[in-house]
């Protein structure tokens, strides 16, 4: 019972215009210094959803960069479902250009690197995979709502012969 309402208070707070101003500049440079101490093993954000370290090649600079991101495991255990959210901000996060740019990326996901592939979702299979996450983290919805633009969601999955898909957990 505590723990639900823990979880309403987090997605409360989360929704809010205030969280999407600080959140984006403490969250993740949180979630970068415990998975470096903790050698990959852990993300300071996974206590209230699944997380994972993306590393994609920039768009403009080809250079690898590291994000620490939300993820939605699939249930069907062979991929993720991540949300170019932004906190509810007017861009796209620049994880998304580099995905457009250059699929073919890696997670660490629990303490292992899996190579992965992201494919930008559209039409009906958005449209379903997007019920799914609002259903899996609520908040998603007042995101949408604040902005002009459609959130950006990728499905990435383990790349043929290079790794295994995840096992769903909410944490």
């Amino acid at each position: 019972m505590a723990a639900a309402l823990g979880v309403r208070l987090v997605q409360k707070v989360s929704s809010t215009r205030a969280f999407a101003k600080v959140a984006p500049h403490v969250i993740p440079v949180l979630d970068r210094a415990v998975h470096r101490l903790t050698r990959g093993r852990y993300l300071l954000s996974t206590q209230m959803l699944p997380g994972v370290i993306l590393t994609s090649t920039g768009a403009r600079s080809g250079l690898p960069r590291r994000t620490p991101l939300a993820c939605m495991p699939e249930e069907d255990g062979k991929g993720w479902l991540l949300v170019g959210s932004n906190f509810g901000r007017t861009g796209h996060p620049a994880w998304t250009h580099n995905l457009l740019a250059h699929p073919d990326a890696s997670i660490s996901w629990k303490g292992r690197d899996v190579p992965v592939t992201a494919r930008l979702l559209t039409g009906e299979e958005r449209a379903a995979a997007w019920r799914a996450v609002l259903a899996f983290w609520p908040p998603y919805a007042a995101y949408q709502d604040r902005v002009e633009r459609e959130i950006r969601l990728f499905r990435i999955t383990a790349a043929p012969g290079r790794g295994a898909g995840p096992r769903p957990s909410r944490g």
